[in-house]
């Protein structure tokens, strides 16, 4: 897979498809998983603009991060890579942490974001720092959380292969990433951020997510003054994963209407 190095010295892994003169979509990770978790959107998406997916520092193919990275760096990870694989300007989709990081990006630069779409995620989470706790503990043996997690995660019955795919990627996460990961998501208070967001924005969530309730993406879409929000049925935490088809439609129609 390729890298690209960051001007803020970080050497972080992406994926992409497609090309054309549409304005392109990146796409971000949620704390549990990596680019690879992208797959149906990048094959969906590819056909009809580039699509990219990135790693975080420390995350799949990009080199360890230092301690105390923060989401703040991520953000300027993302927004550099960009600028170094000759992408200026495009659509932010971040799904849980990947949306934490769509706001910090569009804080720092908000040019560089046509939209911003932000699956099941939020501007600050109730419960974030029983989680993060939570996070810190788990980290010591990552497969066994991946394993004792998943059916939180998804909505039930949960496919046979995504199921497998999911824990076999958090499974691989390097422990000291996913504790800089999580506390980048779970310690975050975006509001004023969400607040300030001056570009289009999708809201998306599963019916059925535990982990980043309707009731967060309620609270997120109330922030931000040009908003849509939509609520995905028999859909989890992982959305994009569990209903990619409904997730690919939604974000396609929500691209058409912006650029029209």
């Amino acid at each position: 897979m390729p890298r690209v190095i960051t001007n803020n010295g970080y050497d972080i892994g992406y994926v992409e498809a497609g090309a054309g003169d549409a304005v392109p979509i990146v796409f971000l990770h949620g704390v549990g998983s990596d680019k690879s978790v992208w797959h149906p959107q990048l094959e969906a998406f590819g056909k009809m603009r580039r699509a990219v997916a990135f790693d975080y520092p420390g995350y799949g193919d990009s080199d360890p991060a230092p301690e105390g990275t923060s989401r703040d760096d991520y953000a300027s990870a993302i927004i550099s890579a960009m600028h170094e694989i000759g992408i200026d300007r495009a659509h932010i989709c971040g799904l849980s942490l990947g949306g934490v990081v769509a706001i910090a990006m569009h804080h720092a630069d908000s040019p560089r974001c046509a939209s911003l779409i932000l699956a099941d995620t939020f501007a600050v989470h109730p419960e974030g720092r029983a989680i993060y706790e939570r996070s810190l503990a788990g980290s010591r043996d990552l497969p066994a959380m991946a394993e004792a997690r998943i059916d939180v995660l998804l909505a039930q019955p949960a496919k046979t292969q995504v199921r497998r795919e999911l824990v076999e990627t958090m499974s691989r996460i390097d422990p000291a990433a996913y504790r800089i990961g999580a506390e980048a998501v779970w310690l975050a208070d975006q509001r004023d951020r969400a607040g300030n967001i001056g570009v289009p924005a999708l809201v998306l969530c599963g019916a059925q997510d535990l982990i980043t309730p309707v009731d967060l993406s309620n609270e997120l879409f109330d922030l931000i003054r040009d908003a849509r929000m939509q609520v995905i049925v028999g859909a989890g935490h992982l959305t994009n994963l569990e209903k990619p088809h409904e997730f690919n439609r939604l974000v396609g129609d929500f691209l058409d209407e912006v650029e029209a």
